[in-house]
């Protein structure tokens, strides 16, 4: 028998067995569809890097749980692999979760990814996007922005291993409707 009661925290019983979770907020409402993306200067794999700056480009913001899991790395993978075609349609990856800067640069040299990552260890641009999830992790989700810095989609149920292709579709739907 489970049941839940969702409000600051989340009761699941079994049988013999009661577990508490804490549910982890996002630190505030997540942006939606529609609304200006947050800002934010964190570390890169390139050095400081500010979101504001890439305007001009569409920028494909995907955060992801932790580098060197299968599920991450499968994703990481996807967008490398669909990187030029992504290019194509004038989109800057940007790879964010809570890792440190070190692992970050490993996960991206080991896997050859030619794009950025993001060491969000201070959790500041996972809660601004409202992407805080258990243990301090980063839930797996996609922001598509434009380039006047709108949030035009946001992709919840990521397929790790064509991601490429669902922002590919994605990306060419929302430039067609422009």
């Amino acid at each position: 028998m489970c049941m839940l009661d969702v409000s600051d925290t989340v009761m699941i019983v079994f049988p013999a067995v009661i577990a508490t979770a804490m549910v982890l907020s996002g630190g505030g409402s997540a942006p939606n569809v529609g609304s200006k993306a947050p800002d934010f200067r964190a570390a890169s794999t390139a050095g400081t890097l500010q979101l504001s700056s890439l305007r001009g480009k569409w920028v494909v913001l995907y955060f992801y749980p932790k580098s060197f899991t299968p599920g991450c790395t499968a994703e990481s993978c996807s967008l490398r692999d669909g990187f030029d075609s992504l290019r194509t349609l004038n989109a800057t990856i940007l790879g964010v979760s809570t890792d440190d800067l070190e692992t970050q640069q490993r996960f991206k040299k080991e896997y050859a990814l030619p794009f950025e990552l993001v060491a969000d260890t201070d959790k500041r641009v996972v809660e601004a996007f409202g992407t805080s999830g258990m243990l301090g992790f980063a839930k797996r989700r996609t922001f598509i922005i434009d380039p006047e810095g709108t949030i035009r989609a946001i992709i919840e149920d990521v397929d790790t291993r064509h991601h490429a292709e669902q922002v590919h579709a994605m990306l060419a739907q929302l430039q067609q409707a422009k």
